[in-house]
């Protein structure tokens, strides 16, 4: 069976940088820092009182108050990158076909803050069981995918995935499989995260994975540089439009890329740390190259997925190196979550329309917080000076979580 072309139609984004595409993308290419003190509560007890946070965000230009006290965070977040998203693809209502439209979205952890506040409501009151009741419907992961299709009348698949980092990269490989396959002509995907709580950084700080640098939170996020010491916490949502090419075409809309290839692989090695080597990881990107036919030295460019954790940046570079070899020196290489911290299940959905917009303008984002290069990195061009003209036809964006989920999409600039 031949394969539908797949393509991207219209993109939206929430983000620490800015609350739509437009804002975003100008913070990434000025090198802007989104990191501040957490204000969501009082972190002073914790081993990291620092995140990037949503700025100046209002969900009352996108929902009323009765619908959105019965949304978690992480839902809001969905919607209101989703309105940019089927806005600037030109869909309303009525203009397509919703039984041959769909939504897929990832989340890490869902709406696991709307879970903890009301548990410990419940353990205070100690007597009687009282909860909330959007108690469920709040906490269940799949209400994001659910809202989305309530709100844009998406009558075709509707679901969540979770697979820690990787589930707005997994989202994105089922949404366009149903297209290729031809049951669907349009998905809106993408992924939402809302983990900056009590629950979500005591939780990451009882495992060790934050950084704790407190005294010096604005270089704390620092992929590939020396002295990293953890990742720090994101929020927000990215969403996208992606669509049968033909179809795209006769209505006339603008196509910003084409998804050429997705690989998706397991380590099968170990709960939170990635094989060192970086096996699995090459795998991933390989089988989105070898998907799209295209060879390594096609690669100018990785949006990697550049934690700033010490064991997770060491193995995305023995990956690359394995896969690519020589040709790694001549690759440019950036990390937004140096910028936008990480978004967990969220971010690949914005790393990827950070990506998209790097193919289109031909300039690569760069990557702050350099502190100096670790000996026991490669010494490659991590456009740690500032933004890089770079004209190129294909894009790399990985992704990778723990449980040894490994994901990576190449995207093709038309």
């Amino acid at each position: 069976m031949k394969l539908r072309r797949v393509v991207v139609t219209g993109i939206g984004a929430l983000t620490p940088l800015g609350n739509n595409v437009a804002d975003y993308w100008d913070g990434l290419v000025t090198g802007t820092n989104g990191v501040g003190l957490i204000t969501r509560f009082d972190a002073s007890e914790y081993r990291t009182h620092f995140a990037c946070e949503l700025k100046n965000f209002d969900i009352s230009k996108f929902l009323d108050n009765k619908d959105a006290r019965k949304m978690d965070e992480c839902s809001r977040y969905a919607i209101a990158a989703a309105v940019e998203a089927m806005t600037d693809a030109g869909l309303a209502p009525g203009t397509y076909n919703p039984d041959r439209a769909g939504v897929i979205v990832g989340s890490g952890i869902g709406g696991v803050t709307t879970a903890a506040a009301d548990i410990v409501e419940f353990v205070k009151d100690g007597e009687h069981p009282r909860f909330s009741p959007f108690f469920i419907i709040k906490s269940l992961s799949n209400m994001i995918a659910g809202n989305l299709s309530i709100r844009f009348d998406l009558q075709g698949p509707s679901y969540t995935t979770s697979s820690a980092c990787t589930s707005a990269a997994v989202a994105l490989w089922d949404a366009c499989n149903f297209i290729r396959s031809g049951q669907c002509d349009l998905m809106l995907t993408g992924g939402a995260e809302a983990g900056i709580s009590t629950i979500g950084i005591g939780g990451f700080n009882a495992m060790r994975a934050l950084s704790t640098r407190n005294d010096d939170m604005f270089t704390a996020s620092r992929p590939f540089s020396v002295g990293r010491d953890g990742f720090v916490m994101g929020e927000g949502s990215g969403m996208l439009v992606v669509e049968e090419y033909e179809h795209a075409v006769k209505r006339g809309a603008r196509i910003y890329a084409e998804i050429s290839g997705i690989g998706i692989t397991s380590d099968a090695f170990h709960i939170t740390h990635p094989r060192p080597e970086g096996d699995g990881a090459m795998k991933a990107m390989r089988l989105a190259l070898q998907e799209a036919e295209v060879g390594v030295d096609e690669i100018l460019h990785i949006n990697t997925h550049g934690t700033s954790t010490p064991q997770g940046d060491t193995a995305e570079c023995a990956a690359i190196k394995n896969l690519f070899g020589a040709h790694a020196d001549g690759i440019f290489y950036n990390s937004t979550k140096s910028m936008t911290g990480h978004l967990l299940g969220a971010s690949t959905a914005i790393e990827s329309i950070a990506t998209i917009l790097e193919l289109q303008s031909g300039v690569i984002h760069p990557t702050i917080n350099y502190m100096g290069r670790d000996p026991e990195l490669p010494d490659w061009n991590f456009c740690i000076y500032g933004p890089v003209e770079c004209k190129m036809e294909y894009a790399l964006c990985n992704a990778f979580g723990f449980g040894g989920h490994n994901a990576s999409i190449l995207f093709k600039k038309i």
